[in-house]
């Protein structure tokens, strides 16, 4: 099967969900902590911009198949999912909130890819992202890549200022928190907007 660039991004990106979870999974024994956050936030970002890169090449040259049209949202799926289980994993002081939080983004990407499929077979209309699906695309990977690069940066302070005694702020990880109430906010709200814009295609009788 011969795949264009948009598709071949697409793969790659799926490609590299294992990866991520290997590097991320793997003890600090064999990837020390820092460096293990450094190199997942790496690759989260890399998988992203090829989410960017895809979707825009294949709109300005044209591009767009079937195969995209379907890999494209499992990939996203698999790449966000992924690095919350990784997340879940690592940090022991996120694990209560990242259950809630994981819980929320999988029951919403479930609820409006159901959505998506019903309408889309059964009206043929099909769900474009909306202006709310796309911030609650880009809140999350602001904060994916905000947990694994904050400890870094708070552990650069510490180096720089003679340790964590001296670092008022040591494990608190503010923007990490401020972060995953704003992706679970956008989560929630963006899948409501969507359930409640399509609700009238859902005919139970049908």
């Amino acid at each position: 099967m011969k795949l264009n660039l948009p598709n071949k991004l697409t793969v790659l990106r799926l490609c590299l969900v294992p990866v991520f979870l290997l590097v991320g999974m793997l003890p600090d024994s064999i990837i020390p902590f820092y460096v293990s956050c450094v190199i997942c936030a790496v690759l989260f970002i890399g998988t992203a911009l090829t989410d960017m890169f895809d979707g825009k090449i294949a709109r300005s040259r044209g591009l767009i198949t079937d195969f995209g049209k379907f890999l494209d949202p499992v990939a996203d799926k698999f790449m966000v999912i992924g690095a919350l289980f990784v997340i879940l994993h690592k940090f022991e002081n996120l694990k209560t909130a990242m259950i809630f939080t994981l819980i929320v983004i999988v029951f919403r990407e479930l609820a409006v890819t159901s959505m998506r499929l019903v309408v889309s077979t059964g009206e043929g209309i099909v769900i474009a992202a909306n202006s709310l699906g796309k911030i609650k695309t880009v809140s999350q990977i602001v904060f994916i890549c905000t947990v694994f690069l904050e400890p870094v940066v708070e552990y650069l302070v510490e180096l720089i200022v003679g340790g964590a005694e001296n670092n008022i702020i040591h494990g608190i990880y503010p923007l990490t928190w401020l972060s995953m109430v704003f992706t679970v906010v956008m989560t929630v709200w963006s899948g409501v907007n969507y359930i409640k814009s399509y609700w009238k295609y859902l005919d139970p009788e049908k």
